[in-house]
């Protein structure tokens, strides 16, 4: 079972993206992520916030560039990379979520025996990739119709990677879509892969794993591999928000 953490009464308190993401229950999303390298926030964004998002897409000022999946073997349907200055919600958001998952992500790099430790800001992580070369920023917004899928991937962009990221549902399943569920993966040493179904609705955000997470075995932890990716879309339209940390070079 997904850990769940429900903020619909702070979207009834206030619109402030900051103080949103502060009142998150962040130990409960930090046990998800433990246990199962992703956790679920439920209504991060209202439905109005949502469409307000989805409706960036047509905006090419908004954006660096499109890719169009199927070209690079990706799988079907397409994603634009959002430009700087980013869009004010999703600069907001991504600022906003860092310093929370700051803890975990030194965490497990100390568990795992890496000597990279993650600034406290999201300002000074972004100095750090741009000093080595990563100055295009990765938060994107994707788009799927009838027949689009996403192939299992990570999202690695160079040498300086923030070990956690966030996808926001901006469309709700059974309404606007049908199929095209999370999926994620989970390669351990010596075993078969599991797979995982993650249940979003409109305005759900997933934090997960970008590429690896310790897990506790008999003698100690290991490292397993994680891939995540969106399953064929049956019907309707789907558009999600990436929120990707570290800049790409």
């Amino acid at each position: 079972m997904n850990a769940r953490v429900d903020t619909a009464a702070l979207l009834a308190a206030t619109g402030d993206l900051d103080v949103r993401a502060a009142a998150i229950d962040w130990p409960s999303v930090a046990q998800g992520l433990h246990a199962r390298g992703n956790a679920v926030i439920q209504h991060l964004l209202a439905p109005d916030e949502c469409a307000a998002l989805a409706e960036l897409y047509p905006q090419e000022q908004v954006f660096r560039s499109r890719v169009v999946m199927a070209r690079h073997g990706f799988g079907r349907g397409e994603y634009k990379y959002f430009s700087y200055p980013l869009s004010e919600p999703v600069a907001r958001l991504r600022a906003a979520i860092y310093p929370q998952l700051v803890p975990i992500a030194n965490g497990w790099n100390e568990t795992l025996g890496i000597d990279v430790r993650y600034p406290a800001t999201h300002a000074a992580f972004l100095r750090r990739c741009h000093a080595a070369g990563q100055r295009r920023p990765t938060p994107l917004l994707l788009r799927y119709g009838a027949g689009d899928y996403n192939c299992l991937h990570q999202d690695l962009y160079g040498e300086h990677v923030f070990p956690l990221q966030v996808s926001i549902l901006l469309a709700e399943p059974g309404r606007d879509f049908s199929g095209g569920e999370f999926v994620m993966t989970e390669q351990r040493p010596r075993m078969q892969t599991r797979a995982q179904v993650i249940d979003l609705r409109q305005g759900d955000a997933v934090v997960f794993a970008v590429h690896q997470r310790p897990v506790r075995g008999t003698r100690g932890f290991y490292r397993v591999n994680m891939r995540h990716g969106v399953s064929e879309v049956r019907s309707g339209q789907r558009h999600t928000l990436g929120i990707i940390f570290h800049d790409a070079t």
